[in-house]
């Protein structure tokens, strides 16, 4: 397991030393504390205290905040304790949202209305990746997180590996890529797309900031590169990247399969 690292410019003074190890104790008797509450003031500390009790006890963590706001600053102050961990922000999507109703007065029917704000989704997407391919992850999250999204193994089951040097035939790439739900659009690389010119394709993973470059030889993989999406500069040579699904709603084929037949 990756060893969440905290970083920070002071150490724990007054009550915090006492009351992280306390908590640290706590966590390792979950039969006898499966609840225990930090008490203290505005500015006294508290969420040091916890990125301590994290790094102590070095498991995945989920952070719940009863608003985005709430949320948003707990993601930024645990961002900067654990620099070298993935720190990982989940809110609900939506702008904007207005579920469908009927006024029977008016025996007016109103549609389900909403805006999804595309960087929040991205940043969802990111959460859901890095849980299932890493051990040191936080996720800040809203009371977004406790609705559904699809089965966490078919989404890890879905994913491939691509490595420099491997076998691999263009048209099985591309069509891998269409039934990880990426969409292929040659003038605009989104998030979740990808574009493909000649030999070299170009895809942009809804979970990064940049996208990655493969250069085919033939039925070869021949390069695997990191660019920037913004000035499209070469950043980092690969040797192997994995893929993930562009959507959180995935489904296997034999469930697919079956939910058809049925």
């Amino acid at each position: 397991m990756n060893k969440f690292k905290l970083v920070a410019p002071f150490s724990p003074d007054g009550d915090q030393p006492h009351a992280i190890k306390e908590l640290s104790a706590g966590l390792k008797k979950k039969k006898e504390k499966n609840i225990q509450t930090l008490l203290g003031v505005t500015g006294s500390g508290k969420s040091f205290t916890i990125a301590n009790v994290i790094a102590s006890y070095n498991r995945p963590t989920l952070v719940l905040a009863h608003n985005k706001t709430l949320a948003a600053q707990l993601y930024n102050e645990l961002k900067d304790f654990f620099p070298e961990n993935k720190v990982e922000y989940f809110v609900s999507y939506y702008d904007y949202y207005q579920p469908e109703s009927y006024i029977p007065q008016k025996d007016l029917y109103i549609e389900k209305n909403t805006k999804i704000n595309d960087k929040i989704e991205q940043m969802r997407l990111s959460a859901t990746t890095s849980l299932v391919s890493r051990d040191d992850v936080i996720v800040v999250a809203s009371v977004s997180c406790i609705y559904g999204l699809g089965n966490p193994k078919t989404f890890r089951e879905k994913g491939f590996l691509i490595e420099k040097k491997q076998k691999l035939k263009r048209t099985e790439l591309l069509r891998q890529l269409i039934d990880l739900q990426f969409e292929r659009n040659d003038i605009e690389l989104e998030p979740g797309r990808f574009r493909v010119k000649g030999d070299v394709i170009d895809i942009s993973p809804g979970y990064t900031q940049n996208f990655i470059r493969i250069e085919l030889f033939g039925e070869t993989i021949d390069r695997l590169t990191e660019m920037d999406k913004i000035t499209n500069i070469k950043l980092n040579e690969l040797d192997k990247f994995f893929i993930h699904p562009a959507k959180q709603f995935v489904v296997s084929k034999d469930s697919l399969t079956d939910a058809i037949n049925s």
